[in-house]
């Protein structure tokens, strides 16, 4: 009973943030109407013109949603790469570090950990010159390097206690060939697992940043910012808010089963579980 749990759970998740991707991709080739034209009136209901109705300045507002679609992925990729090559390049210095700096390195992550994700964002956006996309996501991606570099040094650590480890040293291996061949093969599946959740945690510090003026600028239709411009019309046109909120929550729902679905699958401790 518990093998079509792991796979229903592993393939809600894929079909969920598969849609969010073909959305995405097809929002770079084809849009229904012009993201910037104004082709109804304000705050029209859904139709079969408008699916999810228009906003207060008479814009489509599925467009818009659709551009919300491809922000998301472009953020939460770009800064789960940024996360990923700060805090695998720290975790891995610190694994191999002297005692002393290496307790220097684990009690700066510590401290990083213990602040939100969306604080620490919101200091480096605030330390840049201007809001942009660009600066969102460098931002993002700094503040989750730091969980990335501390399960890294835990892992790395783990792994270079090995008796294979020691066997490839007395035969004369060189310590960048062990992390490339043995160290970052054995621990890429937890990354992975954690790279997804960090995906979604991407997506919703974007979206709270755009809420608060301090993500992607106007055109660029993030979600955040939907909500944000909704906050006037919610009553009377509350599609403006629903829209938005659904594919927020639907993306990091989906995010998150594909999380849970990779780690039953990775990790071993968890396949005999009922």
């Amino acid at each position: 009973m518990k093998r079509p749990t792991k796979r229903a759970t592993l393939t809600f998740g894929i079909i969920l943030v598969g849609l969010h991707v073909v959305v995405g991709l097809l929002s770079l080739v084809w849009l229904p109407y012009d993201p910037t034209g104004m082709t109804g009136g304000r705050l029209s209901p859904p139709s079969w013109e408008h699916w999810a109705g228009t906003d207060r300045l008479g814009r489509d507002f599925f467009t818009q949603v659709m551009i919300g679609s491809r922000i998301a992925l472009i953020v939460g990729t770009g800064a789960v790469l940024i996360g990923a090559i700060i805090g695998v390049t720290l975790g891995l210095l610190a694994a191999f570090a002297s005692k002393l700096l290496d307790d220097a390195l684990a009690a700066t992550l510590d401290i990083l950990i213990a602040f939100p994700t969306l604080l620490i964002a919101m200091l480096v956006v605030a330390a840049s010159d201007t809001a942009s996309l660009f600066s969102a996501i460098l931002a993002i991606g700094i503040a989750l390097s730091a969980i990335v570099a501390r399960l890294t040094r835990i892992l790395a650590k783990r792994v270079l206690l090995l008796d294979y480890i020691t066997a490839a040293r007395t035969s004369g291996a060189s310590w960048p060939a062990i992390v490339v061949e043995h160290i970052l093969p054995n621990i890429a599946p937890t990354l992975m697992v954690n790279f997804a959740l960090q995906f979604g945690l991407a997506v919703i510090a974007e979206a709270s940043l755009s809420y608060l003026g301090l993500g992607a600028p106007p055109p660029n239709a993030s979600w955040g910012r939907l909500l944000q411009e909704a906050q006037g019309t919610v009553y009377t046109a509350p599609i403006g808010a629903i829209a938005p909120g659904l594919a927020l929550v639907s993306l990091a729902i989906g995010v998150n089963r594909l999380a849970d679905g990779l780690r039953d699958r990775f990790d071993p401790s968890r396949r005999g579980r009922a």
